[in-house]
């Protein structure tokens, strides 16, 4: 579960409504009460629904739920339904429709990836990177986890991984990375290798987790069977290039995680937002 306070409710809604609703205004239909239903236009998973009902709550409309983010649905199942005024329907329903689309397309490649990889390795996991798109953090990781991923790091602060763009400062990168264990002893220390040698030469070190760079998969099935070898308790990533075409094989590398940022980067998921009038 993602914390959604008062001031990520509020900030999505006055995005789109900064001050009046000129449209509703001039119309002189502001008061009239109606009720919005949510549902997806195809067969798929939804995600987002829980966002849109806070969105819908906080305009002051009162929302029936009918549906949990990640969940299947067929075309034309309602997931969300809400009544009020026209000027509160109005004031946010594209809003939650734009959360609800995008992340459902999200969590549905998400879905897509882990589907694929568990069907050849059943215990590996499909962790998302921060390359979403700034400002959608906390939209962009909930689709993604709804989608049976996790999350590979949520921002700089929380794990270690040491990339090639660090290692360009060190002159002596040994014993820099030998401080960095001692320096966060709480922390696992991973570090991306590009290629067999590299990454073999950061498990000597001592690494926790090695990150292959788009390695070619007999490269990377090699890799995983002399390093588990010679280190049992090391973790392996696979990341660069990695999504719901390749992640079978991929995964039957033997890998633990398969890292991508591939599930951002598609279509939305259509959500019919239907409107009518109670009267």
């Amino acid at each position: 579960m993602f914390y959604l306070s008062d001031a990520f409710i509020d900030n999505l809604l006055t995005e789109d409504i900064p001050l009046n609703d000129c449209t509703t205004e001039s119309l002189g239909i502001s008061k009239e009460p109606g009720r919005l239903r949510c549902y997806p236009k195809k067969d798929g998973i939804v995600s987002g629904v829980e966002i849109a009902a806070c969105l819908l709550e906080k305009a002051g409309m009162k929302v029936f739920l009918q549906a949990e983010d990640g969940e299947f649905r067929k075309a034309r199942e309602v997931v969300l339904e809400a009544t009020g005024k026209a000027d509160k329907i109005h004031a946010v329903y594209k809003t939650a429709q734009n959360v609800m689309e995008y992340s459902s397309g999200i969590s549905g490649r998400a879905r897509a990836m882990v589907d694929a990889a568990r069907k050849v390795n059943p215990n590996v996991m499909v962790a998302v990177t921060r390359k979403h798109f700034p400002g959608t953090k906390k939209i962009s990781l909930s689709a993604a986890l709804a989608g049976g991923a996790i999350v590979h790091r949520a921002g700089l602060s929380g794990s270690i991984l040491i990339f090639d763009q660090h290692r360009v400062f060190s002159q002596d990168f040994e014993e820099d990375f030998r401080r960095a264990k001692i320096h966060e002893p709480e922390k696992k220390l991973a570090i991306e290798a590009d290629n067999y040698a590299d990454a073999m030469r950061f498990a000597e070190y001592g690494a926790d987790i090695i990150q292959c760079e788009r390695f070619d998969f007999p490269t990377l099935a090699k890799f995983v069977m002399e390093a588990k070898k010679r280190f049992p308790n090391l973790i392996i990533n696979a990341a660069g290039g990695i999504n719901a075409d390749n992640a079978a094989e991929a995964a039957a590398t033997g890998v633990d995680v398969l890292v991508t940022s591939w599930v951002y980067f598609g279509k939305p998921f259509d959500i019919k937002m239907e409107i009518t009038a109670c009267r």
